[in-house]
């Protein structure tokens, strides 16, 4: 059987420019066990979504995402447009080299750049979950996207424009790390109202320090937000995180790398297959979406059941 058309997507700016300086080695390391394959470069946002699409349309049978999260998520919004499959039966591959690295983590991909290059060699299939954002855009449009990994929203949002404009030069875990501490100090809690599978009833009206919509487990530099989630049940676990002190979340902020503050009272987990979620203060509550910050509340977030195939260990 003839090897599928592959082509490597690859983000130059990943981990402060590193992946661009270092693509040389690297190649020839994706080479040695890839064989031959083409390559695209991305220059700018949603590159990674635009060359996906069009490697789709013209025959390309592998698209593998290299970078962090940002580029693995524009890729996963490749192989849709306008809610449509752009190519059935194509698959997606991650070869992870960014600052965050949380989807890897639940795909139990490794860092290691030759490690996870012979698991794409592997050719593993499975069908995962992705999610389906509709929200509000800053100039109060409303915009779509697809989420691989998990899209939130409160506190996490505004970590996100930190962590984005920021040089990222010590690494992921410390740099998210840092960006909480600095947005923590002059954060406000947001009140909202989040209604799971249309059930007004059993809605959640609270003020939040955050609410993850996860399909993964990590976010933020390697926080274990929702151990429970897994990639191909066709549901969400929705992890609220309510209003806490200062001191209350310096006191718990390892409890989120471990995943044992849903011990906590402050912390609900439900699981729903569509979440919306609107602000009640008249505040903006910021998204973000695998790592990135597209937008705000109002959004509605619904499940996509086995919606990509994906090249898993």
């Amino acid at each position: 059987m003839a090897a599928p058309r592959t082509l490597l997507i690859v983000n130059p700016k990943s981990q402060n420019g590193a992946l661009g300086r270092r693509w040389p080695a690297l190649s020839q390391i994706a080479r040695r066990h890839l064989g031959s394959f083409e390559e695209a470069f991305t220059q700018g946002p949603q590159d990674a979504t635009r060359i996906c699409r069009q490697a789709l349309r013209d025959g390309v049978e592998l698209v593998v995402a290299i970078g962090g999260d940002g580029t693995i998520n524009e890729v996963a919004n490749g192989f849709y447009e306008d809610g449509a499959p752009v190519a059935q039966g194509a698959a997606m591959g991650v070869l992870p080299y960014g600052t965050g690295g949380d989807f890897r983590k639940t795909v139990l991909i490794p860092k290691d750049f030759e490690k996870a290059a012979e698991i794409l060699a592997r050719g593993k299939r499975e069908d995962i979950d992705l999610g389906h954002l509709q929200f509000t855009t800053r100039d109060g449009g409303t915009g779509q996207r697809i989420f691989i990994n998990i899209a939130s929203f409160g506190i996490s949002g505004e970590i996100d424009e930190q962590v984005n404009t920021s040089s990222k030069r010590l690494g992921g875990k410390l740099t998210f790390m840092l960006a909480t501490a600095r947005v923590g100090l002059r954060f406000k809690s947001k009140r909202v109202r989040v209604t799971f599978d249309d059930k007004a009833a059993a809605a959640l009206e609270t003020n939040i320090s955050t609410v993850a919509v996860a399909n993964g487990r990590y976010f933020g530099g390697g926080m274990f937000v929702a151990p429970h989630a897994l990639l191909s049940d066709g549901k969400f676990d929705v992890v609220a995180i309510e209003e806490m002190s200062v001191s209350q979340s310096l006191r718990n902020s390892q409890r989120l790398y471990k995943g044992t503050h849903l011990e906590l009272e402050q912390v609900s987990e439900r699981r729903a297959t569509k979440v919306h979620a609107e602000p009640l203060d008249g505040q903006d509550v910021l998204l973000d979406v695998d790592g990135e910050v597209p937008g705000m509340l109002p959004a509605t977030f619904t499940v996509m059941p086995k919606a990509l195939c994906l090249i898993v260990p």
